[in-house]
């Protein structure tokens, strides 16, 4: 029943939808992205395409994966159960921010027979044609996620063959580092190193402190640079 149910959906569109909305902190309240502009902006969708509005599923201070998020959970479930549709956001990002986490939703959604739609990118699955498009757009967004990750790898490999020291600006001094790589080759234990640097009044690039931790980054960073062979 339900099967037949969703197929007919499928050629006419989605008859009642779940919304959902998402604010992850404070700053997003005053920033356009509120609960509440993403209501309104939900609602006016529905109303304009003569839908029928479930609910709207809500999420505050939640974590960047859907398993953090209560609230979306739960509507997921819904919409698996076949009470709803189709899933409403206002802006995709609302929904993931993740490339992992789209793919898994837009896989879920056709797997049960559900659709997804985003207001912001016209991202739709309500029609077969708007899904094929919508499945294009994951795609590339796919491809162009791992693109920039492999361009970035290999712009850090040319780095590194040309000598260019990566990571952190360097903020102690030679001297120090000195120090700390001649007091370690000499046997000294990490914190007698920085009882004796605190002792000497010797500050750390943060003007702190010396720990056994401040130690082995200084340690690291005289290895990046070739001073602790």
């Amino acid at each position: 029943m339900t099967m037949a149910r969703r197929a007919t959906h499928s050629d006419t569109g989605p008859r009642r939808v779940l919304g959902y909305a998402r604010v992850s902190t404070g700053e997003q309240l005053a920033s356009g992205l509120g609960l509440e502009a993403q209501r309104e902006a939900i609602r006016s969708e529905v109303a304009r395409r003569g839908w029928e509005l479930v609910g709207v599923s809500e999420d505050t201070g939640s974590g960047r994966s859907l398993h953090g998020r209560p609230a979306m959970l739960a509507a997921l479930e819904q919409l698996d159960r076949g009470e709803a549709d189709a899933l409403i956001v206002a802006k995709l990002d609302r929904a993931t921010r993740s490339v992992a986490d789209a793919a898994a939703l837009l896989t879920r959604a056709q797997r049960h027979g559900w659709k997804l739609v985003a207001l912001d990118l016209g991202f739709d699955m309500t029609t077969p044609a708007r899904e094929l498009v919508a499945s294009v757009m994951s795609a590339v967004a796919r491809w162009e996620r791992r693109a920039i990750g492999a361009r970035t790898r290999e712009a850090l490999a040319a780095k590194r063959a040309q000598g260019v020291r990566l990571g952190r600006p360097r903020l102690l001094s030679d001297a120090v580092r000195a120090r700390v790589v001649a007091e370690r080759r000499a046997g000294r234990s990490l914190p007698a190193i920085a009882g004796a640097l605190n002792a000497d009044g010797v500050p750390t690039a943060q003007g702190s402190r010396w720990y056994p931790a401040s130690v082995a980054r200084a340690l690291r960073s005289a290895a990046l640079d070739g001073l602790a062979a």
